[in-house]
């Protein structure tokens, strides 16, 4: 993209930016260390899958996962693990680890196609698994949408029933997600795998038959 030439100067504050060598050298070492923490995460849901009998679609491969790392979701620095992982046609089912840096943890589950309507009956008959257990239903007309707040999720709550019941009302997929600030004690002691394996396991009552 080529720049106007008022626009072509670094400001002080840009120079030293680029010239500090250790604020890159940190940001490669974190991203390792998330990394790492999303390995030992994927490590636990394996296990934990490997001991349910789930709602899972035509031709699930348990081994099947992706880990993935860039620059620009929405100018900021993101990592996510995707583990379990079905992207086959219509059908999706998986549970997204997310580190949005800048932004927050999300760790959440993402169902669409032939699933849902099960996922949507186990939802409203177990509903008092899910209320109350800091778990928000997505509202963007999208799956990938990873902000918080109003218009863009809905907090599970006792009072909420029908509202949530009208939301999923005639929709073909689902998000359900909890969300992690980063400045989270959790966080600060390493304790993300743990945070994400509570979260896989809180929501597997979706999920089972």
């Amino acid at each position: 993209m080529s720049l106007p030439l008022h626009e072509r100067s670094l400001t002080p504050t840009e120079l030293a930016l680029v010239a500090d060598g250790e604020l890159f050298r940190s940001k490669e070492r974190t991203i390792l260390k998330v990394q790492a923490l999303l390995a030992t995460l994927q490590a636990s849901l394996r296990e934990d899958l490997g001991k349910a009998t789930l709602l899972v679609p035509s031709g699930f491969d348990p081994a099947k996962a992706q880990s993935v790392k860039g620059e620009r979701l929405e100018q900021c620095p993101y990592q996510y693990l995707d583990y379990p992982k079905h992207f086959l046609g219509d059908d999706k089912f998986t549970f997204r680890s997310l580190c949005w840096w800048g932004h927050h943890l999300v760790f959440a589950m993402i169902v669409e196609g032939g699933q849902v309507k099960q996922c949507k009956k186990n939802f409203f008959d177990r509903f008092h698994r899910f209320a109350g257990q800091d778990l928000e239903l997505s509202l963007a007309p999208t799956l990938w949408e990873w902000k918080r707040g109003e218009g863009y999720t809905l907090p599970i709550t006792h009072d909420r029933k029908a509202q949530l019941a009208a939301v999923l009302s005639g929709r073909a997929w689902f998000k359900i997600a909890r969300f992690v600030p980063l400045d989270s004690p959790a966080l600060r002691e390493g304790r993300l795998p743990e945070l994400g394996r509570d979260t896989f396991r809180s929501l597997l009552p979706l999920l089972s038959l």
